[in-house]
């Protein structure tokens, strides 16, 4: 369920000398600029009086109280500014979404993720931020090229990376250390992660299966896909054909074949992503697939130690990848202040401490470097040390998916369950798959 907040209280004013030349002024200062060096002082802009700012997000209550304590140091600097927050978990964000956006009540601030941010766009529901970006107010200087292009749709900055996250393998090495085995690695192949796999499931006696299966996992596949020269889309085509698709299944049939993977009914019990099913956190497998971002949640969620790896394949089939973005009303009444709010949220230093790794990498680099002695819980630093071992060997950004890709992602499932439970064989449902992933992304 949504979680509404009232707003958030206001600061009195500051003593200091800003606010005291504001008052001699006769207008609020609202300058956001970040601590040594993250972005440089701007003056944010100008308004004549209270500002209430809507904010929505997903997520659970660990990030709700660490973005509304980042919400409030930016009003403790601009009391005239408050937020009225609302978030819930990811399951009915979207719709909740796709409602207020019907109604053309859409909030000032919202978070979304690469699945709709060129839906949002292309929709003209999220504000072009290209502008802001051109003359510094929203300062992007610091953030990889390749993050920063991630944001972009049609040529046009539309969203601001929260954060930066990878595809990982999540694994238990509690588990490995009893049954005197190596961990997964970085770099690899696919191969050889599926043989590792199997070991663990000998190694066990049949009590732990080695790894989820991912072959109904988008993130898998594109990063297979990309592996091998390729691409998941094209444009606002699928970059595959079904020769690839098909040899993807045969992949994850012959592991399942050879028990490196559990049941059927389990592997589905887990599709759905949330980190309470993830097979690694119930003890089902021995390695699940996550995001880097969400191994300190996972780790809550056991007592056995998780250890965190890059998904198997060259380290360069990874991109600068945004865990989600900063995004605009396209109809909010305050699109400067708002572009702001994403400014300090992004590139300040101050307020990068406080949300640590919640969302991901911290989007700058300069805010990265001031936070790096900050961030004490050991998940968190594993999950840095991925990022930071990844960050020179990654590839090239694609542009984020397009239209229709919410669609495609659940055709992929749905093949994939229905090879995994002997309902459809590789080729009939890849066929099948093609031609709906097809129309999805034409209408």
């Amino acid at each position: 369920m949504p979680v509404a907040r009232s707003p958030l209280p206001r600061a009195e004013a500051d003593p200091g000398r800003r606010r005291v030349l504001a008052a001699m002024l006769g207008a609020p200062v609202l300058a956001t600029g970040g601590l040594t060096g993250c972005t440089e002082g701007q003056a944010a802009p100008v308004e004549t009086g209270p500002v209430e700012l809507s904010v929505f997000w997903y997520g659970g209550a660990k990030r709700a109280e660490l973005t509304e304590r980042v919400l409030r140091l930016y009003t403790d600097r601009n009391p005239r500014v408050g937020f009225r927050i609302t978030w819930q978990g990811a399951g009915g964000y979207y719709d909740r979404l796709a409602t207020q956006a019907a109604g053309g009540n859409v909030p000032d601030l919202i978070q979304l993720d690469d699945s709709m941010l060129t839906e949002y766009a292309r929709r003209e529901i999220v504000l072009d931020l290209s502008g802001y970006v051109a003359d510094h107010r929203l300062d992007l200087r610091t953030l990889p090229p390749g993050l920063v292009r991630y944001g972009q749709v049609d040529g046009r900055t539309v969203g601001v990376a929260a954060a930066q996250t990878a595809a990982a393998v999540v694994y238990d090495r509690t588990l490995l250390r009893r049954l005197r085995l190596p961990e997964p690695n970085t770099g690899m192949s696919w191969a050889e992660y599926v043989a590792w796999a199997r070991r663990v499931t000998r190694a066990s006696e049949g009590r732990v299966a080695g790894t989820m299966d991912p072959s109904g996992d988008y993130r898998a596949l594109w990063l297979w896909l990309r592996g091998q020269g390729g691409e998941f889309y094209r444009g606002r085509q699928l970059g595959f054909d079904a020769d690839a698709l098909i040899e993807w299944f045969d992949l994850w049939r012959r592991a399942r074949s050879s028990r490196a993977t559990p049941s059927a009914a389990l592997v589905e019990q887990a599709d759905g992503g949330e980190p309470i099913q993830q097979l690694v956190v119930t003890g089902a497998t021995a390695a699940s697939f996550a995001w880097s971002h969400q191994l300190p949640e996972l780790q809550r969620l056991t007592d056995a130690e998780l250890g965190l790896a890059a998904m198997p394949g060259p380290p360069e089939a990874q991109w600068h990848r945004a865990s989600m973005y900063w995004t605009a009303f396209r109809g909010t009444r305050h699109p400067d202040l708002v572009a702001d709010v994403i400014n300090f949220l992004t590139g300040n230093g101050e307020a990068g401490s406080v949300l640590g790794h919640e969302r991901g990498l911290s989007p700058s680099l300069a805010v990265r470097s001031y936070v790096e002695g900050s961030i004490t819980e050991p998940a968190q630093r594993r999950a840095a040390a991925l990022g930071t071992a990844l960050a020179a060997r990654l590839g090239p950004a694609p542009s984020p998916p397009p239209q229709g890709h919410p669609r495609v992602r659940a055709l992929l499932l749905e093949a994939a369950e229905s090879i995994r439970g002997g309902r459809t064989g590789p080729r009939a449902a890849t066929a099948r798959f093609m031609a709906q992933a097809d129309a999805a992304l034409a209408g």
